[in-house]
């Protein structure tokens, strides 16, 4: 009876453990439970486009990139992935200390990449090695532009718009500003564009965003509206600058009922100037302008 008890004993000490479980693999819809949305590409894939309100902690830079996919092409994989390790492993640590060192043990970060694989993997297994509740995106951007495409297909025909009109310097802006100061679901296209709509319509020394970073701003406006409640939005032509509007958006707006704004030439006037303000000392630019109309 002893040795059968011994024996049992043993089993058990040599039965194995289960792994510890790694990070958790999130979709696009479960992005608002995080704290944080860590972006892990390089800062040029990050300034293409990124989920709105996402960081960049590049575990490879702009040129450490470009450096390991020249190891990659003229030596080896092998050769390629000791480089990109060493790398990766120095910026991970870099960040850990300049960047979450003030994060408290209940801190729920969300990472993503490319495509969900190794950059996002080795630094959502650090996260979670510290004790930290992490998230990688499953799929990585590949799939959060999917779902954008998607989404911005089928989102607008969901909602109750009203589309604001009137002339060049009536207020249409100002009016979208006032109504999202009083609580309204304001859709500011123009804000979100980075440009005035017209053809003076550049922002001085604001760049507009590119086309998916554009949509990616929408995507992420519409996704925190409720249909319940209508949307105030200011009737576009389908390109803001050089930005085009996404067609199912455009479609509902032109099918909304219209809020038209009239106001006389004097306070046009006058709005006109206090928005073009930066073209009062630059009349040279102005003309410059005019003369492509």
């Amino acid at each position: 009876m002893t040795i059968r008890i011994d024996a049992y004993r043993a089993d058990q000490r040599a039965a194995p453990q289960p792994a510890a479980r790694g990070p958790a693999n999130i979709t696009v819809a479960q992005l608002s439970e995080f704290d944080e949305i860590i972006d892990v590409r390089s800062e040029g894939e990050f300034a293409e486009d990124h989920i709105p309100g996402a960081i960049n902690c590049p575990v490879l830079d702009n040129a450490e990139r470009a450096r390991v996919g020249t190891v990659y092409k003229q030596l080896s994989s092998f050769a390629a992935k000791k480089i990109g390790a060493a790398l990766i492993a120095a910026n991970i640590a870099r960040h850990l200390r300049e960047r979450f060192q003030d994060r408290p043990r209940d801190w729920r970060p969300l990472v993503y990449c490319w495509r969900g694989g190794s950059r996002s993997g080795a630094f959502a297994h650090v996260l979670q090695q510290v004790g930290w509740r992490v998230g990688q995106l499953d799929g990585g951007y590949r799939a959060y532009r999917r779902a954008v495409i998607a989404d911005l297909c089928v989102l607008p025909a969901r909602f109750e718009w009203r589309a604001v009109c009137g002339l060049t310097g009536s207020g249409k802006s100002r009016l979208l500003r006032a109504f999202h100061e009083c609580g309204g679901q304001v859709l500011d296209l123009e804000a979100l564009a980075a440009h005035r709509g017209s053809v003076l319509g550049d922002l001085p020394d604001v760049p507009q965003p590119t086309q998916k970073m554009f949509e990616s701003l929408i995507w992420d406006a519409l996704r925190r509206f409720f249909p319940s409640r209508q949307i105030y939005v200011e009737a576009e032509s389908r390109k803001i600058g050089n930005l085009r509007v996404p067609e199912a958006l455009i479609g509902a707006m032109w099918r909304s009922p219209c809020v038209l704004l009239e106001a006389p030439v004097s306070l046009r006037v006058a709005l006109l100037k206090e928005e073009y303000a930066h073209f009062m000392g630059e009349p040279e630019t102005l003309i410059a302008k005019l003369e492509c109309l």
